[in-house]
C-alpha cells in the first residue's frame, strides 16, 4: 500500500506540471473519481501517444485497479518515451512488483536508483525486494540510504519498519526497537509496526511494553491475526488466561490454520476450566496436522509420478506419460511444473482443448515466467482456430517442427 501511494504521489508531482488534461485527471483522482480519471487518460493517451505524464498516471491507476496487462503497457510506454526518468522506471518496477514479478520489479528499481540515487521511494522499493530475496546486507544498505534521505518525514516509517526486521533477524533487538519506535512516532496508525514492536519487546522480556504495543496494534487493525495471537500469548505467559482468550479466538478466526493460535487457545481454555471446548480445539489441531501430512505425502507421490511420466515421454511412450502426469496432477493440482508437463504432453498428443486450458492456467499462475508465456504463445500459434488458436500448425508443441 505504501508503495502504491508513493507511486501516485510521484506521478501527481509530474501531473501538476503537465498538460491541463493530466491535471484534470489528477483532480478527479483526488476527488475519488478514479473511473472517470481512467477514462479521460485512456482517451488522452490515444490522442497523444507521446504524453509521458498521461501514461504514468494511467498506469499507476490501472495498477491500483488490478488491470495488469494494460497497466504494464502504459508504464512501459512511459519508460520507452523517457528511459532516463528514474520516476518512470520506479513506477514500472512498482507495477511489476504489485503483480508478482519480483525479477522485473528489481530491474526497474535498480535502474531508477542508478538514474537518481536520491529518489528515496526507489531505494525503499529496491530494499524491500532485496529483503524478500534474502539479500539482507544489500537490503539494509538501500533502506539505510532511504531513511537518511527521508529524515523525519512520515514516509520514513515504512523503511524503518523493514530495517527493524533486519535488526531483529540478526539479534539486534535494541536497534530494532528503536527503529520501530521511530516508525510509530512518524506514523501512529501503522498497525504492523506496532505489532512488530510488541514482538521485539516480547523477545526482550519487556512484558508491559509488549502488551502496550500489541494492544495498540489490535486496536488499529482488529483483523490482524498475527498481532492478536502475539497479544494473546503474552497474556497467557503473564498468567492472564481470561484476558488472552478473546485475542486467541480472534487469531484463530482470522486464520483457522494458525497452529500457534490454536495451541494457545487450547491452553487458555484449559487454564480457565473450559475443557470441552479445549478438546474441540485439540481435535481441530489434530485434523489439521493430519491434513498437512496427507498433503505432504501427496506432493511426494505426485513428484514421483511426474518423474516417471517424464521418463516415459523421453522413451516415446506419450500415452503412458500422460496417464502418469494426469495422476500426478490429481494429487497436486496446484503444482505448476506438473500442470505444464501434462499440458504440453496433451498438446503433443493433439488434445488441444484440455492442453490449452491447463497451459493458460499455469501461465496465469506465474505471469512473470517468460518461458511459460512463450510456450503458451507457441501453442496458440499452432492450435486449430476452433480451439481458440491461430491455426499456424507446425507440429504440436515440444514435437517435430
Amino acid at each position: 500500500m505504501w508503495r502504491l501511494a508513493a507511486a501516485l504521489l510521484m506521478v501527481a508531482a509530474v501531473a501538476w506540471s503537465g498538460p491541463d488534461e493530466v491535471q484534470h485527471a489528477w483532480d478527479l483522482v483526488t476527488q475519488g473519481r478514479r473511473a472517470e480519471a481512467i477514462d479521460l487518460l485512456r482517451g488522452l493517451t490515444k490522442a497523444e501517444p507521446g504524453n509521458v505524464e498521461a501514461h504514468l498516471l494511467l498506469g499507476s491507476l490501472l495498477q491500483e485497479a488490478g488491470e495488469r496487462e494494460e497497466c504494464l503497457k502504459q508504464l512501459t510506454a512511459a519508460v520507452s518515451l523517457r528511459p532516463d526518468s528514474a520516476e518512470a522506471q520506479n513506477a514500472l518496477g512498482e507495477a511489476y512488483n504489485a503483480f508478482g514479478d519480483g525479477k522485473s520489479a528489481r530491474e526497474g528499481f535498480e535502474k531508477a536508483v542508478k538514474l537518481d540515487a536520491r529518489l528515496a521511494p526507489a531505494r525503499v522499493n529496491l530494499g524491500a525486494v532485496l529483503l524478500d530475496a534474502g539479500e539482507v546486507g544489500a537490503a539494509a544498505k538501500e533502506l539505510d540510504a532511504a531513511i537518511g534521505l527521508l529524515g523525519d518525514k512520515d514516509e520514513a516509517a515504512y523503511p524503518l519498519y523493514l530495517r527493524a526486521k533486519i535488526y531483529a533477524g540478526s539479534g539486534e533487538a535494541r536497534k530494532a526497537e528503536a527503529a520501530l519506535e521511530r516508525a510509530v512516532k512518524l506514523q501512529p496508525g501503522f498497525a504492523e509496526a506496532w505489532s512488530d514492536l510488541g514482538a521485539v519487546r516480547q523477545a526482550m522480556t519487556d512484558s508491559g511494553g509488549a502488551i502496550a504495543a500489541l494492544r495498540r496494534a489490535v486496536e488499529l487493525k482488529p483483523d490482524d491475526g498475527v498481532a492478536q495471537r502475539r497479544l494473546g500469548m503474552e497474556y497467557l505467559d503473564e498468567g492472564k488466561a481470561a484476558e488472552a482468550l478473546p485475542h486467541l479466538r480472534a487469531a484463530a478466526r482470522v486464520n483457522p490454520r494458525d497452529q500457534g493460535a490454536l495451541n494457545g487457545l487450547q491452553r487458555g481454555l484449559r487454564e480457565t476450566g473450559q475443557d470441552a471446548e479445549a478438546d474441540r480445539v485439540k481435535a481441530q489441531l489434530v485434523e489439521m496436522l493430519r491434513a498437512r501430512d496427507r498433503a505432504d505425502q501427496n506432493t511426494v507421490a505426485a513428484l514421483r509420478l511426474n518423474n516417471e511420466g517424464a521418463e516415459l515421454e523421453k522413451a516415446g511412450k506419450l500415452g503412458a506419460a500422460i496417464e502418469k502426469y494426469r495422476a500426478a496432477h490429481q494429487l497436486a493440482p496446484g503444482h505448476n511444473g506438473i500442470e505444464v508437463n501434462l499440458a504440453v504432453a496433451l498438446l503433443r498428443n493433439g488434445e488441444w482443448e484440455e492442453g490449452l486450458k491447463l497451459l493458460r492456467e499455469a501461465a496465469a499462475r506465474q505471469p512473470e515466467d517468460a518461458a511459460l508465456k512463450a510456450a503458451l504463445e507457441d501453442a496458440l500459434d499452432q492450435a486449430p482456430v476452433r480451439y481458440g488458436g491461430r491455426g499456424k500448425a507446425r507440429g504440436a508443441p515440444g514435437g517435430p517442427k
